[in-house]
């Protein structure tokens, strides 16, 4: 690691802080030195990069000296607490978490959606809600040829969005429901294994969770659709990785089933997958793992001539949040947008 951009992951214990680190190997990102900074009780411990044994490091403002990007995926309160430092360190932050995502000086972005707006950064760049990265890629290409005027979106949501020890516990959920013992409920507040609920995020006054919130303005700035009517029911399900959503498009005018499947069959990071005959479409063991987004059972909403369904499955720890992180990076270094890409550097 000799030349390229000093780079740091700012919680790199957790389920998307490894990815970060396998994603910015697999894709051979132009790594000159790699911090791996995560909370007290991390440090000490190693984690294998290119063959190299690296040291965790406890997070502090020294940390950030001499570090050139940031991807930060260890919580709001953690990117709220270092932004200020990371940006006068010279460094520009990508963040994981929903604390600059709405602020209007931030721009929120999917590589394949609005690239443009990473050249309007100011030291920070956010990446959206899992959520909202799986459904923008299935949708945006229609937006662009047909304006969507209404969405409705269910989503099915599993454990790794609430990190690894949420996984850990459904499998711990799954034996003890089977051994007749009490399911521990530490990272959910109700057993997930054998079971769904309502997204445990904190309800607005209209009804709405704070996740269903975050799908509705993301995409919102995403797509630059103020004025785009959403509506969302986030559920969580007993799956232990990527997410799967139900979404229902309505056009001014009738969207061609055939023209739908024709668009999304060449749109970036999206894969078809129908087997009507055999009633196969995207399901997220499959999808587990996979850097695309699973597109699939694209159809005409018989209760409207204008309405279009389709169903999707997603990793949501790689596209969901790794990777799309990884991808802003790469476009930081494509369109020399870092402190330090005079070096020019290609990936």
């Amino acid at each position: 690691m000799s030349e390229g951009i000093r780079v740091a992951i700012l919680g790199a214990t957790g389920a998307v802080g490894t990815e970060l680190i396998q994603l910015l190997e697999e894709r051979a990102f132009p790594v000159s030195q790699l911090k791996l900074l995560a909370s007290p009780r991390s440090a000490g411990k190693t984690i294998s990069f290119r063959g190299e044994a690296l040291t965790i490091e406890a997070v502090s403002a020294e940390a950030f000296q001499d570090v050139d990007l940031v991807l930060a995926s260890a919580g709001g309160s953690t990117s709220k607490a270092w932004a200020q430092t990371i940006v006068d360190a010279g460094a520009v932050l990508v963040d994981n978490s929903s604390a600059f995502r709405m602020d209007e000086t931030v721009p929120l972005i999917v590589p394949e959606i609005n690239p443009q707006a990473a050249a309007q950064h100011q030291g920070i760049i956010a990446n959206p809600n899992c959520t909202t990265i799986l459904m923008g890629l299935a949708i945006f290409p229609l937006h662009q040829i047909q304006p969507i005027q209404r969405l409705i979106v269910a989503t099915y949501q599993s454990a790794s969005g609430a990190g690894a020890q949420a996984m850990a516990e459904v499998k711990a959920q799954a034996r003890a429901i089977l051994n007749e013992e009490t399911p521990p409920t530490d990272a959910f507040p109700y057993p997930l294994a054998f079971n769904v609920f309502p997204h445990n995020s904190p309800l607005t006054e209209q009804g709405y969770c704070q996740e269903e919130m975050k799908m509705v303005k993301e995409t919102r700035k995403i797509f630059d659709a103020p004025e785009l009517r959403i509506s969302a029911t986030c559920i969580r399900v007993p799956v232990l990785r990527a997410h799967s959503e139900a979404i229902n498009l309505e056009f001014a005018e009738p969207f061609p089933v055939g023209k739908a499947k024709e668009v999304l069959s060449q749109a970036p990071g999206v894969e078809v997958r129908e087997d009507w005959e055999n009633n196969y479409f995207p399901m997220p063991n499959e999808a587990t793992g996979k850097d695309e987004v699973f597109v699939g059972r694209i159809r005409q909403d018989i209760s409207h001539p204008c309405g279009l369904e389709l169903w999707l499955s997603g990793d949501q720890i790689r596209k969901g949040a790794a990777l799309n992180a990884v991808q802003i990076a790469e476009l930081l270094v494509k369109d020399q947008l870092l402190p330090t890409t005079e070096k020019a550097v290609s990936v």
